[in-house]
């Protein structure tokens, strides 16, 4: 079941949140855990309890650590609940690609598990290490009760797809909440504004893609080629962010402020700054919990260099077991290591336009090779992104992608830049409030039955994070 699906809007949503209103404060967690569940079971009838499974080893090795009197027994008991997480992360979905590497190396035969890959596996192991390592560091308080953990890690808004909400972030929200008509109405305008990122914007661009993805690289133009590359780049922008904004918007409606995923990462005019907009939950997790132990930039010039590189090999990782995740993100750790040391003194000095067209370049270079698992096939792109295989600089298909695209195009580039905000800030303090917060809501009522209009006639189009 996903987000933007009509057994969702219309069947699941309502019936949880008229059960999550009106039964007593009290009992609201043990909704929320039960919907969470449901919510999973629904496409992981089995691997739902592999998730019930991790919580549990999170509870146990979260109040081991808390009660240990010694810093060894403390260290031993995080080294094994880290071992665990991982163990089960690394069985699941990269198990494969390790007996893949194995066969090609050593010219063995072992055959695949071909285990499907729980869904959002990354997302939830990723929420129990960081509350186990919270416990151990004391900056998060150890929960009692096993219920209350497994309400933080199966939380439906945000099991699939993030954003990784820190247990500190919501610690005293799942003893205590505001629940209000005020946070519903500021999480339904959220939850709306990701509906329609994800089937209005993302969906549609999407379809652009699926077309030149899906044609003979040789035949395309370099104009055809990067056309493609945008689209993806923006498809995965607003599918991403989408998800995003329904979560934290119904984390609104439930009660929880979870924090931002995304701070309009188009705009940035550096690689660095690009990610600390693009998937903050992430950026941060590796930060705190890997960057910084293995000694950030304190330390020596050579030391700093493995550090980044070992965090961006991780994050690609992160996103897939297969060599272009690697690739990507060695590709973002040998940049962020030159943006250091080589070259950002003189990014500092160009003209704001050119910082921002060649964050751009390399962003969506960058999309390019974490889009394609297939080696050969990212190999032929790229050769004809950069006019190596002869073709031509434009074709008729550039023309016609671009009459019958270009519009949608242009709105999903002026809606990736911060013109919401804007927007929402002129007409809140306005003279004129009342009648911009009806017109508003004609908007949003219009928006949503276009959307339910678009999911009638629409298949299966789940989120593009899914996969990880």
């Amino acid at each position: 079941m996903v987000f933007s699906s009509l057994e969702f809007l219309f069947f699941f949503l309502p019936i949880v949140l008229l059960l999550y209103y009106v039964v007593p404060y009290k009992i609201k967690n043990i909704v929320l855990l039960v919907a969470s569940l449901i919510f999973y079971a629904w496409g992981e009838p089995v691997y739902v309890f592999l998730m019930i499974f991790s919580s549990l080893m999170g509870f146990i090795f979260g109040k081991a650590i808390d009660k240990s009197s010694s810093k060894t027994g403390k260290k031993t008991l995080l080294f094994l609940s880290v071992f665990v997480n991982i163990a089960i992360l690394g069985f699941f979905k990269y198990a494969d690609f390790a007996i893949s590497i194995i066969n090609q190396c050593l010219g063995t035969s072992i055959k695949e598990l071909e285990l499907s890959l729980p869904i959002g596996i990354s997302f939830f192991t990723f929420q129990i290490m960081s509350y186990v390592i919270d416990v151990y560091r004391g900056t998060a308080h150890v929960q009692n009760n096993p219920l209350t953990l497994m309400t933080y890690v199966s939380m439906f808004p945000q099991l699939i797809a993030g954003p990784i909400v820190r247990y500190e972030t919501v610690e005293r929200e799942l003893k205590t909440r505001t629940i209000n008509y005020k946070g519903f109405k500021k999480g339904t305008i959220r939850f709306l504004v990701g509906l329609f990122k994800k089937v209005l914007i993302a969906n549609n661009i999407g379809q652009l893609w699926d077309y030149i993805n899906s044609s003979n690289f040789g035949e395309i133009s370099v104009s055809t080629a990067w056309l493609g590359a945008v689209a993806f780049s923006i498809q995965l922008y607003f599918d991403f962010s989408g998800y995003g904004d329904m979560a934290i918007g119904m984390g609104k409606m439930l009660g929880f402020n979870f924090n931002e995923n995304f701070n309009y990462p188009y705009v940035s005019k550096s690689i660095t700054e690009f990610w600390r907009r693009w998937h903050i939950s992430l950026s941060t997790w590796f930060r705190d919990y890997v960057y910084i132990p293995l000694g950030g930039n304190r330390c020596s010039h050579i030391r700093h260099i493995f550090n980044i590189l070992v965090v961006w090999t991780l994050t690609g990782l992160w996103h897939g077991a297969s060599w272009n995740f690697v690739f990507w993100g060695a590709y973002y750790g040998v940049l962020l290591i030159l943006e250091k040391y080589v070259w950002g003194k003189h990014l500092d000095k160009l003209p704001k336009v050119l910082k921002h067209i060649y964050t751009l370049f390399i962003v969506v270079v960058g999309f390019t090779v974490f889009t394609f698992d297939d080696l050969l096939k990212l190999k032929d792109y790229l050769c004809v992104m950069f006019g190596l295989k002869g073709v031509s600089l434009i074709d008729n298909d550039f023309k016609f992608y671009c009459v019958n695209y270009g519009i949608l195009l242009i709105i999903a580039i002026i809606f990736a830049t911060p013109i919401y905000p804007k927007i929402k800030e002129y007409a809140n303090s306005s003279n004129h409030r009342t009648a911009y917060s009806v017109f508003g809501g004609v908007v949003f009522c219009f928006l949503f039955m276009l959307c339910v209009s678009y999911l009638v006639n629409a298949s299966y189009n789940p989120f593009l994070y899914f996969r990880f």
